[in-house]
C-alpha cells in the first residue's frame, strides 16, 4: 500500500492543492453573488453554467489527452481554472459569470478525468479501494479547507479571487514536476442510456435524483445558509459539516451493501437524506443545523457510487465502461436540472424551500429503491456482485466503481 501511494503521491499533492482551490472558489462565488444582491434564481442559472460546462468536458477533454498526453491537458486545464476564478473578479456580471463558471466547469471535470484515469491505471484489485478512499478523503480535506479561506478576507475585493489563482496555479507543480510516469493516453467511451435503464433502472433514476441533490446543495447550500441567517465562517462550517458526514460514513455504508441488498441501503440513504432536510427545515439557524448537516452527509454522498455499484452488479463486464459513462451524462444532468429548480423554489419560497424540495427529491429516490425490491429480486441476472468503491466528491467526471478502467479510458 505504502509503495502505491508513493507512486501517485504528487498526483494527490495536486488533487489536494486543486481542491482546495476548488472548495474557495465554490463558496467565494456564492458569497460574492448574495453580496451583489443577485436573485436566488440568477444565482442558480450562473450554477448550470458550471454544470454545463462539466458534461461538455466529457466529450471534449479524452480528445485533447489522446492528442497531447494527460501533463500537458492538465497543466492546461488548471491554466483555465485559475483563468476562470480570476476573471470573475475582474467583470463582475450575471451573465459573464454564466461563463466564467462553465469554464470553470469544463476544467475541473477534465482535471478529475485525468487524475482518476490516471489513479485506475496505476491499481489492482489489492489496493483499489484503498488507493480511492484515499483520493476521496484528499479531495474532501482540500475542500473543506479551502472554504474556510472565504471568512479570512473581503469576498466584496479581489484578495480572495487572487488567493484562489495562486493556490491553482501551484496545484501545477506537482503533477508537471514529477518524474513518474505518465498514463497511456485515454479514448472516449460510449454510453447507452437504454441499456442501462434496462440494466438497472434504479441506477437510472438514481443517478438523475443524486446528480440534482448534490448540484442543488453543491451550487446553492451557501446561499441558503447566508439566507438563513449564518455568518459566512458559520456557513463555510456547515458545509464542512455535511462534507464530513460524507467522508466518514460513504465507506461503512458502501461496505453495508456489499452485504445486503444495494437498494436496502439506497432506501436507508434517502430516509436519512430526507429525515436529515426535515430538521434542517424546521430548527433554523443554530448548532442543530450543523448536526442535521452531517446527517445529510450520510444520505447525499454514498448513493452516486451505490447506483454506479448496483448497475455494475447486473451487466457484463464488458459493459462496464458504456454503464459508467450512462450514469456520468445522467448525473451531470441531474445536476443542470437540480440548481435551477431549486432556485425557482428558492425565490418563490425563501431558503427553506430548497431544503424541502431536497426532502422530496430523497423521498423519491428511497421510494422508487423500494418499489423496485417489488419488481426484481435482490441480484436477479447478476453475473458477479462488485465491491464498492468510495467515490470522491462533489461531483466524479468518471466512475472508477468496479470498472478496469475509468469510464473514458477504454474503447467499447
Amino acid at each position: 500500500m505504502l509503495n502505491s501511494l508513493i507512486s501517485v503521491a504528487s498526483l494527490m499533492a495536486s488533487t489536494l492543492l486543486m481542491m482546495t482551490g476548488y472548495g474557495l472558489m465554490n463558496y467565494l462565488v456564492q458569497i460574492r453573488a448574495l453580496a451583489e444582491g443577485w436573485s436566488t434564481l440568477s444565482i442558480s442559472i450562473i450554477a448550470t453554467g458550471y454544470t454545463c460546462g462539466f458534461v461538455v468536458a466529457g466529450l471534449v477533454v479524452p480528445k485533447l489527452v489522446q492528442r497531447v498526453g494527460h501533463v500537458r491537458v492538465f497543466g492546461a486545464v488548471i491554466t483555465l481554472l485559475t483563468v476562470s476564478c480570476l476573471s470573475c473578479s475582474l467583470v463582475v456580471n450575471e451573465f459573464a459569470w454564466f461563463a466564467f463558471r462553465g469554464l470553470a466547469g469544463f476544467a475541473i471535470a477534465g482535471a478529475y478525468m485525468i487524475i482518476e484515469s490516471w489513479l485506475n491505471e496505476r491499481v489492482n484489485n489489492e489496493n483499489r479501494g484503498s488507493l480511492f478512499s484515499f483520493y476521496m478523503v484528499t479531495s474532501l480535506v482540500g475542500s473543506i479547507a479551502g472554504q474556510y479561506f472565504v471568512p479570512l478576507g473581503d469576498p466584496l475585493t479581489t484578495g480572495l479571487f487572487i488567493t484562489c489563482g495562486i493556490i491553482f496555479s501551484f496545484a501545477l507543480l506537482p503533477t508537471t514536476l514529477s518524474s513518474a510516469q505518465s498514463p497511456m493516453p485515454i479514448s472516449q467511451g460510449k454510453f447507452d442510456l437504454p441499456k442501462l435503464f434496462r440494466r438497472s433502472p434504479i441506477a437510472f433514476i438514481g443517478s438523475l435524483l443524486s446528480g440534482a441533490l448534490w448540484g442543488t446543495w453543491g451550487s446553492l447550500g451557501g446561499v441558503f445558509a447566508q439566507r438563513i441567517g449564518f455568518t459566512t465562517a458559520e456557513g463555510a462550517t456547515l458545509l464542512a459539516a455535511c462534507l464530513a458526514g460524507g467522508a466518514i460514513f460513504q465507506i461503512p455504508i458502501g461496505r453495508l451493501s456489499d452485504k445486503f441488498d444495494r437498494r436496502l441501503v439506497m432506501i436507508g440513504c434517502g430516509l436519512i437524506g430526507g429525515l436529515a432536510c426535515v430538521v434542517m427545515g424546521l430548527v433554523g439557524a443554530n448548532v442543530v443545523t450543523y448536526i442535521a448537516a452531517f446527517v445529510l452527509g450520510i444520505g447525499l454522498f454514498p448513493i452516486y457510487a451505490l447506483n454506479a455499484a448496483h448497475a455494475n452488479d447486473l451487466a457484463d463486464p464488458q459493459e462496464y465502461v458504456t454503464i459508467s459513462s450512462g450514469i456520468m451524462i445522467l448525473y451531470g444532468l441531474g445536476t443542470v436540472g437540480g440548481p435551477l429548480l431549486s432556485g425557482v423554489v428558492m425565490n418563490a419560497t425563501g431558503p427553506i424551500g430548497m431544503i424541502w424540495l431536497m426532502m422530496i427529491l430523497f423521498v423519491i429516490y428511497a421510494a422508487y429503491a423500494a418499489w423496485r425490491r417489488t419488481r426484481r429480486a435482490d441480484l436477479e441476472g447478476v453475473v458477479d456482485k462488485t465491491d464498492f468503491q468510495a467515490m470522491a466528491v462533489p461531483i466524479n467526471a468518471t466512475d472508477p466503481v468496479n470498472s478496469p478502467g475509468s469510464a473514458l479510458s477504454e474503447e467499447i
